[in-house]
């Protein structure tokens, strides 16, 4: 290990969960209570970075797929849709109770 590098070593939970050490919180600017994402190197190296935006959250549900075998773009897509026909209901219906009122 280089002089730069540091390391600790810490227990994991029968739950999976681990205390990342205060040091390395502060260092990598993680809040606590906070969410971080963990990233598997080419060389197979794992990383913890920070989450400090929704833009940071952009492809962890990559490959993944609901009850139905959807990605998360096709739920979203077909979400858009749903409420894009629900609205264009709903401008039908006004529109027809204000020709109704108009009569």
């Amino acid at each position: 290990m280089s002089g730069t590098e540091s390391e600790k070593v810490v227990s994991v939970s029968p739950r999976g969960q681990a205390t990342i050490p205060k040091k390395f919180r502060e260092e990598l600017g993680i809040d606590a209570p906070g969410r971080v994402k963990f990233v598997r190197r080419e060389d197979g190296e794992i990383v913890v970075r920070p989450i400090r935006s929704v833009t940071d959250l952009r492809g962890i549900l990559t490959g993944e797929t609901d009850d139905e075998g959807r990605s998360a773009t096709e739920v979203l897509r077909d979400e858009r849709s749903r409420d894009e026909e629900h609205i264009e209901g709903l401008r039908r219906r006004y529109a027809d109770d204000r020709d109704t009122e108009s009569d």
